[in-house]
């Protein structure tokens, strides 16, 4: 949808006039009209009021000219998803889970700040790159090239043991180093998870169907 298309559905879902639209973010009905026919979009400013006013984000009122991802975990950006400031504005940076209140909230960092911080924290990751391309031979793994801070609520599979038992091996409070990775040999995806006291490896369809665990081994 184009940005006039956008204000437009917005307006009518919250029952207001133009006229009512323009009062409430400081500008004339004229200008209301001139964005719903496409003549002008609204200036930064203006779209931050919009932003809060219909609880959308920015790239929302745009259009969604842009396809947005959390800089942290790398996940797809949603309204949905997307974190918040302190003052409730959209953070188009950054997912709910790693970032919220205007300040990180990933247990994982934190716990690095403790020992060192970023730096350490990098390091930590170059670590279990190389457990993962050297101690785990598993068929189909592609080479192992970055590691994103996920959130165990967004990766936390529940996988069906050989008697039938049902189990998830994370905690979705915590959050864990991993990747999405395509399998060499085409199909399934291959995912990856690690933190500081094991690492796991499982196989699933799209979308997180079917999953299949493949190896978790204690570090």
């Amino acid at each position: 949808m184009e940005t006039k298309d956008v204000i437009l559905e917005l307006r009518n879902q919250k029952g207001l006039s133009q006229e009512e639209l323009a009062a409430k973010v400081f500008v004339t009905r004229q200008a209301v009209s001139r964005w719903e026919t496409g003549e002008t979009v609204p200036n930064t400013d203006t779209l931050k009021l919009l932003s809060k006013l219909f609880d959308v984000s920015i790239n929302t009122l745009l259009g969604s000219p842009r396809e947005l991802v959390c800089k942290c975990c790398g996940m797809p950006l949603e309204d949905c998803n997307m974190s918040r400031e302190t003052d409730g504005d959209f953070n188009e940076e950054y997912c709910k889970w790693c970032y919220a209140d205007g300040e990180y909230t990933l247990d994982i960092w934190k716990r690095y700040a403790e020992i060192g911080g970023k730096e350490k924290l990098e390091e930590f990751k170059e670590q279990l790159i190389r457990e993962f391309n050297t101690i785990l031979q598993i068929e189909g793994l592609p080479k192992v090239e970055n590691l994103n801070v996920l959130s165990g609520e967004f990766i936390n599979m529940e996988f069906t043991l050989p008697n039938g038992e049902k189990v998830k091996f994370l905690d979705d409070r915590q959050t864990y180093l991993g990747s999405q990775l395509e399998s060499e040999f085409g199909g399934r995806c291959i995912g990856i998870a690690a933190n500081m006291d094991f690492l796991l490896i499982c196989s699933y369809e799209e979308n997180g169907k079917d999953p299949e665990l493949m190896i978790y081994k204690k570090r």
